[in-house]
């Protein structure tokens, strides 16, 4: 507590004393450019990940970064929801999940928690889609790629989640709305986020319109340390095995002859179908030159390869309606 304490006493000598003005601001109201949902976690700070002010972001926080379903339960996530965006007006959403969640972890092995931990097992149940999408469709995978498959489904069934409601269906469907799903990569300090088209997590800005890109987006963000070795990230064309990959964040959300509805695009509204988003979500390869040029080199730099499925795992994923 002392140390909690002391850092009272600096944030006011320091921060508050320097930004009276905000604060001055602030008291009379707040207008956040948008709603963050994400894990309890102590590793991960939202406001620190996106160098927000104080009033920039409204967050909810809790162990897995979960919304239930509307209905399922009277807690806090669907009245704060209800509040961001009919109170103050939020008009996007970002679900993020991080690498290493504890949360994930205990869902892989739920069982095991109703004795010592019967609140988190009840809380988690919230998670029973992720739960069995994973066990039905990753079997091949174990260890540190399971989780990161379970992390990476887990963001976009909380965006299916969320989509029941009625307030966030209701602007999803006028366009009024945009839902994104993120994962924050401890191991490289990075975020990502969920593109529906390519079934994949890519980074952020390559989702802004072209309008929006500002000329620094288009380059690597600059690294001032030694990243750890063991973070690097295999490029899918290279002959080393996905396995030796430990942080590959695997998307397998396809639909035979459908599109996606998870993720960011389908959330947003605009998830067309071209008759092969299977095919793309299974064998699709980095971006190309032209792309690669529009949403900038690190997009090529750090591409996910992704797990290739057979026909019969295609059909078993539950997602793949149409956005409306």
């Amino acid at each position: 507590m002392k140390k909690l304490i002391k850092g009272l006493r600096e944030f006011k000598k320091s921060f508050y004393c320097t930004h009276l003005d905000l604060y001055e601001e602030l008291a009379q109201g707040q207008h956040p450019r948008a709603l963050i949902v994400c894990c309890s976690d102590s590793r991960v700070g939202p406001e620190l990940l996106t160098n927000a002010q104080p009033g920039e972001i409204f967050v909810i926080r809790n162990a897995g970064n979960i919304i239930p379903p509307y209905g399922a339960t009277n807690g806090g996530e669907g009245a704060s929801v209800e509040y961001a965006v009919e109170a103050l007006g939020i008009r996007n959403i970002v679900i993020c999940g991080h690498s290493h969640c504890g949360a994930m972890k205990g869902l892989l092995k739920l069982n095991t928690l109703e004795e010592k931990m019967p609140l988190v097992y009840n809380w988690l149940k919230h998670a029973e889609a992720t739960r069995l999408l994973i066990k039905e469709n990753y079997t091949h995978l174990e260890g540190e790629e399971l989780l990161n498959a379970t992390i990476a489904e887990n963001v976009l069934t909380q965006i299916e989640n969320l989509k029941t409601y009625p307030s966030i269906h209701s602007k999803l469907y006028d366009g009024t709305l945009k839902i994104y799903a993120w994962i924050y990569d401890m191991d490289r300090g990075e975020v990502w986020a969920y593109d529906a088209e390519k079934h994949a997590y890519i980074p952020p800005h390559a989702q802004l319109p072209e309008d929006d890109l500002d000329p620094d987006l288009l380059t690597d963000a600059p690294i001032a340390c030694d990243m750890p070795m063991s973070s690097a990230v295999s490029a899918p064309d290279s002959k080393s095995s996905s396995a030796t990959t430990s942080n590959t964040w695997y998307v397998n959300s396809t639909s035979k002859g459908s599109s996606s509805s998870g993720g960011a695009a389908a959330a947003n509204g605009n998830s067309v179908s071209n008759g092969n988003s299977a095919s793309k979500g299974v064998t699709s390869a980095p971006p190309t030159a032209s792309e690669s040029a529009s949403s900038g080199a690190s997009r090529r730099a750090h591409w996910f390869p992704r797990t290739r499925l057979s026909p019969e795992q295609q059909d078993r994923i539950y997602r793949g309606s149409s956005s409306r």
